[in-house]
Order: structure tokens, then C-alpha cells, then sequence
């Protein structure tokens, strides 16, 4: 049972009658051959889709969650045997999700985001223009983005994973194409997700202007990235895009909304599908429109109506209030970042309605000491929380929601230069001596409460 606290999506009615159905039909001795028949088929396919899976993620599987379900099943299939190959190979990736922090072992929800945070963080290096002052760092970072680009290195492609991208297994198990994207974490785990190959290849198209890199790959220190692998990149992010313009997380929108209906989790919402998001959709339109001004040649039609199809997308995701809601951070200052940025790499003018409206609806929200601040009650009461960091802030306000309206309104060339001036004061005067900033209320969240 789930506390009543916790019960965020209730168990919808059609699925309480659903499970009212499998429990007649599992008492009803009389079909009992028929059961056995389709139970050991499911079972069998089951087994045979989480091998799949273990084998295509090293072992570490999408998250923790099945990554237990998964070695248990592991453990099973091989009668219990702790020696068994696949049992070893399963324990041997647990400690990819263990988390020691100051009050103890913790499991992870991922088993990391170091592609993620260092796509982001170079690309912050980069338009400070300090690549250069950094060579050592900006090599490195190349070197890590290189082999993490998801079977695309002789190392990767010489793992049983790369067997699983014939177009066969994809269709069998259901799985996006995956050579030429970048993960959230590391390339082990596998699972190429739609905002991160655009980030990735956002870091990777702004490496090749650092002086350091350029040197590395004409001497052969570096290995390179060459055009082709670029190509997979945006071949990926196409065949991303769903039909209404926007892009999901992991596949394709499959299914409807109505399947909401079928969600047994209680915990969590709107789950049931990968849904287009403007963070994922922004990611990609950018990345392209990045690749397109290097490439101009490369599928140029195709990507000029991706990106139209995806400017569309993000209009029509704007609430009438400007904002957008922001479904992988906390919340609506987040999610503003990346609409305004999405909409002006589209083409879109500062000066549009659009732009316009997210920029009074950043200012309307900003608090008397400069700063922004919005918490998890933002994401699922799907409401601006205008108090929401006065217990994890300072005086209401937190420094990433102030980073983030900040990267906004810059971006849109706000015409109120004062409230940008004060965003930018609060920021100096909340960073400590160490360069860093105070750790504060969380700001990462997803499924609406997690």
C-alpha cells in the first residue's frame, strides 16, 4: 500500500476493474492448459528481453530499479547458481548505482550523469571563451566525449551490445536506433536519450574551434570524431522527432494518452509513454542548427523542417502565461531556459509574443533580492511555487532557478536591464570564496514527484 501522502496518481478505476479481471481469470481452474500456455510463453519472452537488455547495457540496465528485477531474474534462470556467468556479470555492475554520502550508502537513481554535466559544463567554458586558457581540460573533455558516443568507437563495436543494433534486435525489443547518440552517463550503460546526444554534440561541434584539440587531432594525440560519426549524431536526433514536432526522452511516442489510465505506479505520473518535451526538443533543434551552420550541406531541408516542425511544437507547448512547465527540473524557470533558447535558434525574433510573454512571466516572478526560486511543489502541482525556496534558499530565492531565468532573459535581450543586473548580483553575492555556489533545495525532479 502507498501512504496516502505519496499517492500522487491514484489507481485509475479502469485499472482497479482490469486487476478484478486477471484475479477471476487466475481463480478459474477450468482454463487452467490455456494459462499455463501463455504464461510460459510471456515467461519465456520475458527472460529473453531482460538478457537483451543486460547484454546491450553491460549489465547495468536503464536504472536500478530493473537492474534489481533484472539479477534477480538472472539469479533464477540460472538455478540459483551465485558462479553462473550472468549472475557475476550482474553483481559485478552494482556498485555502479551505490552513492556514499554523509549519511550513509545510497542507491542512485542512475548510475551517474557525467555525460550530461560535462557536455554542459564545456559549453559554459566555451562561451566564456576559455577553452583555450584550459587546454588540458578541453582535451580531456574530448577524449571522454569520444568514447562515450554510443557504439561508435572499435571498442564498443566489439561488444555483444553492437550485435543488438541490427535492425532485427531494435524491432524484436523494441529499441531506438542507438549508434551515434550520447547517454546520460556513461557509454557502458547504453541507452542514447534524445536532449543528451543534442548536448553532447553541442560540446563536441564547439570543442573544434579550442586550439588545443585542433593540435591534438593533427598529431594523432586525440583520437578523432570524424563527419560521419557527427552524421549518426543528427541521424539520431531526426528519427527522435514524434509526430506532433517535439522530441521524447528514449523512443518514440508509441501510444496515447488514454493509456494514463493503465498506470499502476501510484507514485507517479504520466508515465505510461515518452511524451514530447521542451527540453528534449530544444536540445535537439539547437544541436541541429549548431550542425547545420559547420554542415550546411548535410540533409539541409531535412533539418530546416525539423527544426520548424519543433519551433511549432514549442509555441504550442507555452502556457497563456508565458511560462513553459518543465518536466526534468524544478520547474518553470527551468523549462522558460530552454523554450526561449528552442524558439531563438529556430529563427524566432526577440521581439515576438512568444519571447515577449516569457519574459514578463520571468520578471512577474522575481523575488525583491534579485534572485529566482521555485521548488519541487512546482512539478507536481504543476503551479509556479512563489515560496517554494524559502526553507532550502535564501530569502526565497536559490541560485540554479536564478541561473536559469537569468540564461533566459539574456538570451531574449530583456528589456528590462535592471532586473537582469540584479539576477547577476544576487549570483555574485551567493557565490563563495571557492568559485562554487551553496548547496540548496534540490532542483532536479521527474515523473511529476520524483
Amino acid at each position: 500500500m502507498v501512504a496516502p501522502m505519496d499517492n500522487y496518481s491514484p489507481l485509475p478505476s479502469v485499472m482497479k476493474c482490469l486487476q478484478n479481471v486477471l484475479a477471476i481469470y487466475e481463480s478459474l481452474p477450468i482454463i487452467q492448459p490455456l494459462k499455463n500456455f501463455v504464461r510460459k510463453a510471456g515467461l519465456r519472452f520475458c527472460v529473453e528481453y531482460m538478457a537483451a537488455e543486460d547484454l546491450q547495457t553491460n549489465y547495468i540496465d536503464i536504472g536500478p530499479v530493473n537492474k534489481a528485477l533484472n539479477m534477480i531474474s538472472a539469479y533464477h534462470a540460472a538455478d540459483s547458481n551465485l558462479k553462473h556467468p550472468t549472475v557475476i556479470n550482474h553483481m559485478m555492475r552494482v556498485v555502479d548505482y551505490l552513492w556514499l554520502a554523509e549519511d550513509g550508502m545510497k542507491m542512485k537513481g542512475y548510475n551517474g550523469s557525467q555525460c550530461w554535466d560535462t557536455s554542459f559544463a564545456i559549453q559554459a567554458v566555451s562561451e566564456c571563451h576559455l577553452m583555450d586558457e584550459f587546454p588540458s581540460m578541453s582535451t580531456k573533455v574530448w577524449s571522454y566525449l569520444e568514447r562515450t558516443q554510443i557504439l561508435s568507437t572499435e571498442t564498443s563495436q566489439a561488444t555483444v551490445a553492437y550485435e543488438y543494433e541490427s535492425e532485427a534486435y531494435r524491432g524484436k525489443f523494441y529499441r531506438h536506433l542507438s549508434k551515434g547518440g550520447w547517454p546520460f552517463s556513461t557509454s557502458a550503460h547504453g541507452w542514447p536519450i534524445s536532449d543528451c546526444t543534442g548536448e553532447g554534440l553541442k560540446a563536441v561541434l564547439a570543442l573544434t574551434k579550442c586550439r588545443a584539440v585542433t593540435k591534438g587531432l593533427k598529431d594523432g594525440s586525440l583520437k578523432p570524431i570524424d563527419e560521419t560519426r557527427l552524421h549518426d549524431a543528427v541521424n539520431v536526433l531526426l528519427k527522435y522527432q514524434n509526430e506532433d514536432g517535439g522530441w521524447p526522452t528514449y523512443e518514440n511516442n508509441r501510444g496515447f494518452g488514454w493509456f494514463e489510465q493503465l498506470n499502476p505506479s501510484e507514485v507517479f505520473g504520466d508515465i505510461m509513454i515518452d511524451y514530447s518535451y521542451v527540453e528534449c526538443s530544444m536540445a535537439a533543434m539547437t544541436a541541429m542548427a549548431d550542425f547545420h551552420k559547420m554542415y550546411p550541406s548535410h540533409r539541409k531541408e531535412e533539418i530546416k523542417h525539423s527544426v520548424e516542425k519543433g519551433r511549432d511544437f514549442l509555441k504550442s507547448l507555452q502556457r497563456p502565461d508565458g511560462s513553459w512547465y518543465g518536466s526534468w527540473a524544478c520547474c518553470f524557470c527551468y523549462a522558460c531556459w530552454f523554450g526561449v533558447e528552442g524558439l531563438i535558434q529556430a529563427g524566432e525574433p526577440t521581439a515576438s509574443p512568444a519571447i515577449q510573454k516569457a519574459c514578463s512571466f520571468l520578471l512577474s516572478h522575481q523575488r525583491p533580492n534579485g534572485g529566482w526560486g521555485e521548488d519541487f511543489t512546482s512539478s507536481y502541482d504543476k503551479d509556479y511555487a512563489e515560496n517554494g525556496m524559502d526553507a532550502y534558499g535564501d530569502e526565497g530565492s536559490g541560485v540554479v532557478n536564478t541561473g536559469w531565468a537569468l540564461l533566459a532573459l539574456s538570451l531574449a535581450k530583456c528589456d528590462d536591464v535592471m532586473a537582469v543586473r540584479r539576477g547577476i548580483q544576487y549570483l555574485m553575492k551567493r557565490q563563495l570564496p571557492s568559485g562554487d555556489w551553496p548547496q540548496e533545495g534540490i532542483v532536479g525532479v521527474f515523473n511529476r514527484s520524483c
